[in-house]
């Protein structure tokens, strides 16, 4: 079973697109969602910040181009590495909001 998590947020900033020792693209950024949601019959307001990484030819073709971005993202939520188990949401897909 495969579940996905759908995001709309801003792109607060972007790093420097790095790579890995294996030659992957790897761009992290750092994402602020804010939204009205319904739990449990009841409206309230969210807000969270995560930081998020794209790996991949998408992390190429993207970097420099989100920050300051409204952004759709689909991805899944993972630990940062075996050794620090901070979340960061890993971007498979990403879709710019009109405004």
């Amino acid at each position: 079973m495969q579940n996905r998590l759908v995001l709309t947020a801003t792109v607060d900033r972007e790093d420097a697109l790095r790579y890995t020792p294996a030659g992957l693209p790897v761009l992290e950024m750092w994402l602020r969602h804010q939204s009205r949601q319904t739990s449990c019959g009841f409206e309230r307001d969210v807000a969270c910040e995560m930081q998020a990484v794209l790996i991949g030819d998408n992390a190429r073709k993207l970097s420099g181009t989100l920050a300051g971005n409204t952004v759709n993202v689909t991805g899944f939520i993972a630990q940062r590495s075996l050794r620090n188990p901070r979340l960061v949401l890993h971007i498979e897909y990403v879709e710019f909001v009109k405004g």
